[in-house]
């Protein structure tokens, strides 16, 4: 379905690729921030939200009919890049809890703020479903 890219020479990026080709149908998530279904935060907390967030991701990719092996860019905006950078390990169990060690393409951005106040993250994803009949690998047809 994918192919991570890493140029010769580059050092291994650590929780994200360089780079992902693939094809199928495209999925786009928009923005999720770290409330529940009923759209109330149960929690203030950087981490919390994050996992959240991620949990929110995962529940539209399998309405889509897709998984967080699917997910080919994140791009999360946050509120705080200190506490972010601080707590960096944390984010990371919350992220492989609920997306395993699926990592694609992301950037991380500092915003002043977030549409709602209490929103501490927002992450948008792309994620790409292979067409019936793909193998694995960047979605070329299976072999016959």
């Amino acid at each position: 379905m994918m192919t991570r890219l890493q140029p010769p020479g580059w050092a291994e990026p650590k929780g994200y690729a360089n780079g992902v080709l693939a094809r199928g149908a495209l999925l786009f998530v928009g923005g999720q921030i770290g409330w529940n279904a009923q759209q109330h935060f149960d929690s203030d907390d950087f981490v919390d939200q994050t996992r959240q967030t991620l949990q929110n991701i995962a529940a539209v990719l399998k309405a889509g009919g897709a998984g967080p092996e699917h997910m080919v860019r994140m791009t999360w905006y946050i509120v705080d890049r200190v506490e972010y950078n601080a707590r960096l390990k944390e984010i990371g169990a919350a992220y492989r809890e609920v997306m395993g060690k699926n990592f694609p393409a992301m950037s991380c951005v500092q915003v002043a703020a977030l549409v709602e106040s209490r929103a501490k993250i927002e992450i948008e994803v792309t994620a790409v479903v292979p067409d019936q009949g793909q193998a694995p690998g960047i979605g070329l047809p299976a072999p016959s």
